[in-house]
């Protein structure tokens, strides 16, 4: 849905939970856990409503919509309680959830959001060297510094981020147009006051898999059109239709 049609031509896409509660239910039958655990991507507000549905389901881990979560949200549903957590992007937090179980059954959790200071944490030795070899041809151009920021830029509100706000700035200039549009991914490092911006940077917030830019005429009614899409696959109050 979110991604061009060219990209998955013969693919589909629904949020059935009749056949999700199948597979739990098959699971919960055939193999007897202690508890069953979701890795999920479908964005919190979607896993908050199909905790609310699909019953047998103790725990769901959370991503796509990046919220950093300081505790869980407990939904109930026919049979129970489910808990649903996001623990944020680009390994800024850490979530750890203990969990107390006993015949079968979740008795107690302790849950902590946990934020991770890299400056402060040792580095894998092997890992680091993978990294430094892959970006070594690159490096030049990586670290070119482009300006200097003057305010915090970030990508992760729901309407925009001043990165985002940078990146459409430069799409009207580069391209000379008078409106811009720029997909607002929530994700990429942040830049503070006064650090440099570099080329790393700029990749960082824009290394998507069709990262093209286009200039073309549109109508107003079009804008609008799109606009209006956007609004609705954000704050639809039916979370099954958010996208």
């Amino acid at each position: 849905i979110a991604n061009p049609q060219r990209f998955i031509p013969d693919w589909t896409f629904g949020i059935q939970d009749a056949r999700m509660q199948e597979f739990v239910d098959k699971i919960r039958a055939e193999e007897e856990p202690d508890l069953v655990v979701v890795l999920s991507h479908n964005g919190m507000d979607v896993d908050l409503k199909m905790a609310g549905q699909v019953t047998g389901i103790d725990v769901i881990f959370g991503g796509h919509t990046h919220d950093g979560m300081p505790a869980p949200t407990v939904v109930e549903n026919a049979s129970g309680k489910t808990l649903v957590t996001n623990a944020g992007s680009n390994g800024k937090f850490l979530g750890v959830m203990d969990l107390d179980v006993k015949d079968g059954k979740l008795r107690d959790y302790r849950y902590r959001l946990l934020p991770v200071f890299s400056n402060l944490l040792p580095a894998d030795a092997d890992m680091a060297k993978y990294i430094e070899e892959t970006r070594a041809p690159y490096l030049d151009k990586l670290t070119e510094e482009l300006a200097t920021a003057e305010e915090v830029l970030y990508r992760r509100g729901n309407f925009n981020g001043t990165f985002d706000q940078v990146i459409c700035d430069a799409l009207r200039k580069v391209n000379d147009a008078q409106i811009s549009l720029s997909p607002g991914f929530r994700w990429g490092t942040s830049v503070l006051p006064g650090q440099k911006i570099t080329m790393d940077n700029v990749m960082d917030q824009t290394c998507i898999t069709y990262p093209e830019t286009y200039r073309r005429e549109m109508k107003g009614s079009e804008i609008k059109a799109i606009l209006e899409d956007v609004c609705d696959n954000l704050f639809n109050p039916e979370p099954y239709y958010q996208h």
